[in-house]
């Protein structure tokens, strides 16, 4: 019989754009209290969690997945690992948390992402030589000559051209983004973990945002008629999110409900599309479990870019009333090794509402999200009983 890696708790911090009300937390101490609820929430012991897996962007070393189960009170014997995949990262720990499930090597995990935009270390590249000056850099390489490796802005903009995506097109999928999310406020708030000292309980980007106000915000890059705006481009944000896997015995045994993980996996493209990477990786998903598109209650798509998720959702003819049902990342923010965690999270609230309607068994749901350098990450779940039926 298949092992299968069972998702039985998803905690996040509120999102906050950078300089905001977390900017005073460490990558680890915005996912401490996250890796502690989630304990707390599966009923469990600290002493049963065999590892914890967190992806992180822009600490560049320190581990601070080690940091942050510490400071949770997790025991000092237990590895941690800290992977970095960029905008994958979160979603790329918590597969590689599946894995260790499936393949035996762990019963209970605790796997997701966590970045501070905020608190981020700024970044100088050491001189060749003892009388130079080291010199300062914005981001590393995604991709080494001959592969083309854009400014992410540019080539979204350049998306947007090809797709023949106007500014208006953009600016209404934002709105719609910014009202989902304020619809799912009560909703949301039931995954939320607070942060010390922040007194946040909301994420704090979330606005009653009209096309007109989007239209109005500065064309960031491309030209007046397609370009991308503040409006249409996630904004540089401080969070954590993270999920409690464990194998579907002990799902079974703890008589919980949650998200049974059906496949999942990372795939590469072209470096110069990294947006439309996701799409192949989605056919291959559904292909695996032999569903549609049609059959799934939810399908999260990171917004890094409007552009990014409209082309997404629209080569991949998903219905827009399943699209980030609670929201999306335009109107929560793009906290970078965060972001995938909190597709997950997202997913399980939209299980627990199903749930309340007598259709947890019945929910399906898909998480995408693209990363710099041409990645992608994937997960398809399926909601997994309390109890045997």
């Amino acid at each position: 019989m298949t092992r299968r890696a069972v998702v039985i708790a998803a905690r996040r911090t509120p999102v906050a754009p950078r300089g905001g009300s977390l900017s005073h937390l460490q990558a680890d101490e915005l996912a401490a209290p996250v890796l502690d609820k989630l304990v707390e929430d599966a009923g469990l012991d600290h002493t049963s969690v065999d590892h914890v897996l967190l992806g992180n962007a822009l600490y560049a070393g320190g581990n601070p997945a080690r940091m942050a189960a510490l400071r949770a009170g997790l025991p000092e014997t237990g590895p941690a690992l800290t992977l970095d995949t960029q905008c994958c990262s979160g979603l790329d720990a918590i597969i590689m948390a599946a894995r260790l499930i499936e393949s035996g090597a762990a019963d209970c995990v605790l796997a997701g992402g966590t970045e501070s935009f905020s608190r981020a270390p700024l970044r100088l590249h050491r001189p060749l030589a003892p009388v130079s000056e080291p010199v300062a850099y914005s981001r590393p390489p995604f991709a080494p000559p001959p592969f083309s490796d854009p400014d992410l802005t540019e080539a979204a903009a350049a998306l947007a051209g090809q797709y023949k995506l106007c500014r208006t097109t953009q600016a209404e999928f934002a709105v719609g983004s910014h009202d989902k999310a304020r619809a799912a406020a009560a909703s949301i708030g039931a995954r939320l973990v607070d942060c010390p000292g922040s007194g946040l309980k909301t994420d704090s980007f979330t606005r009653g945002l009209t096309s007109r106000t989007a239209l109005r915000a500065p064309v960031l890059a491309g030209n007046q008629s397609i370009g991308l705006t503040a409006g249409t481009i996630a904004c540089e944000a401080d969070a954590a999110a993270a999920v409690l896997l464990v194998s579907d015995d002990l799902a079974r045994d703890l008589q919980m409900p949650g998200l049974q993980i059906m496949a999942a996996g990372s795939r590469g493209g072209d470096p110069a599309d990294p947006a439309l990477v996701p799409i192949g990786l989605a056919r291959d998903l559904l292909a695996q479990t032999g569903k549609s598109i049609e059959q799934l209650s939810a399908i999260e798509i990171h917004e890094a870019y409007a552009v990014q998720a409209m082309i997404t959702a629209q080569t991949l003819a998903v219905d827009p009333r399943i699209l980030n049902p609670l929201g999306g990342g335009l109107a929560r923010g793009h906290p970078i090794g965060a972001s995938g965690a909190i597709l997950m999270v997202q997913m399980f609230q939209s299980m627990r509402l199903a749930e309340r309607q007598g259709l947890a068994d019945e929910f399906q749901g898909m998480a995408l999200i693209a990363a710099a350098g041409g990645l992608s990450a994937g997960i398809l779940v399926e909601g997994h009983p309390s109890r045997d039926r």
